[in-house]
C-alpha cells in the first residue's frame, strides 16, 4: 500500500482522504437506514390500538416520537387529532419534512465525493503528464522522472475511479431507500388521518388490513 501511494505521488492524498470519508459515511448510513429503525412493521398497529383504548396523552406522544422517524410523523398527527383534517395533515407534512432532512443527512457529501473523485484523479493525471513532459531535455529523457510521471498519471486515474464508483452506487442506493421510507410513512400517516376522522374503514391493528366494520 505504501509503495502504491509513493508511486501515485502527492496528488493521491486528497483522494485517500475522500475515500476514508466515503467509507465512514457508507458505514454510518448502512447502520442508520434500516427498515426496523425507520419504519417498524408493527408500529402502526400499536398506535391504532393505543389510540382506541386510551386516546391521546402526553406520555404516549413522547414515547411515540422517540420510537422512530415514523413515530415522529404519527405523533405529530396525533397531537392535532382534535383539529380539522387539514390541520392534522399539515402537521404531519411538517414532521415529514424534518424526518426527510434527517434521513438524507450526509448523502449530499457522499454524492459530492462520487462526483469529484474522478476529477481529483484527472488532476493527478495532469500532474503526471506535466512530469512526463518535464523529463524531456536537450540532453535526453530522464528515465526515472518519466517512469514516475507515468505512475502518477495512471495510479491517480485508477484510484479516482475506485473511489467514485462505490460512492455513486451507495449514494443511489441510499437515496432510493430514503424515498421508499418516505412513501411508506406518507401512506401510514394518511391511514391514521382517515381513521381519526372516520373517513376510512376500520383497521385490524395486527394485520393493518381493513375489516368489515365502518
Amino acid at each position: 500500500m505504501f509503495a502504491l501511494i509513493t508511486a501515485a505521488g502527492w496528488p493521491v492524498y486528497p483522494l485517500l482522504i475522500a475515500s476514508i470519508i466515503a467509507v465512514a459515511l457508507i458505514i454510518e448510513r448502512l447502520m442508520m437506514l434500516r427498515k426496523e429503525k425507520i419504519v417498524p412493521t408493527d408500529l402502526f398497529g400499536k398506535v391504532v390500538n393505543a389510540y382506541r383504548q386510551h386516546g391521546v396523552n402526553a406520555r404516549m406522544l413522547e414515547q411515540l416520537a422517540k420510537d422512530s422517524p415514523l413515530g415522529q410523523v404519527l405523533a405529530a398527527g396525533l397531537r392535532n387529532h382534535k383539529s380539522s383534517r387539514y390541520v392534522m395533515k399539515e402537521a404531519i407534512e411538517e414532521a415529514g419534512h424534518a424526518v426527510s432532512h434527517e434521513l438524507e443527512r450526509f448523502l449530499t457529501t457522499l454524492g459530492t465525493i462520487a462526483t469529484i473523485a474522478p476529477l481529483m484523479g484527472l488532476f493527478g493525471t495532469v500532474v503526471g503528464m506535466i512530469e512526463i513532459f518535464g523529463s524531456q531535455s536537450p540532453s535526453g529523457t530522464n528515465p526515472q522522472v518519466l517512469a514516475h510521471g507515468i505512475s502518477v498519471a495512471l495510479y491517480n486515474t485508477a484510484l479516482g475511479l475506485v473511489v467514485a464508483i462505490p460512492a455513486m452506487i451507495f449514494y443511489r442506493h441510499f437515496r432510493a431507500k430514503v424515498e421508499s421510507f418516505l412513501v411508506d410513512m406518507e401512506q401510514q400517516a394518511s391511514k391514521l388521518v382517515d381513521l381519526v376522522h372516520g373517513e376510512r374503514l376500520d383497521f385490524d391493528a395486527k394485520s393493518q388490513q381493513p375489516s368489515d366494520k365502518v
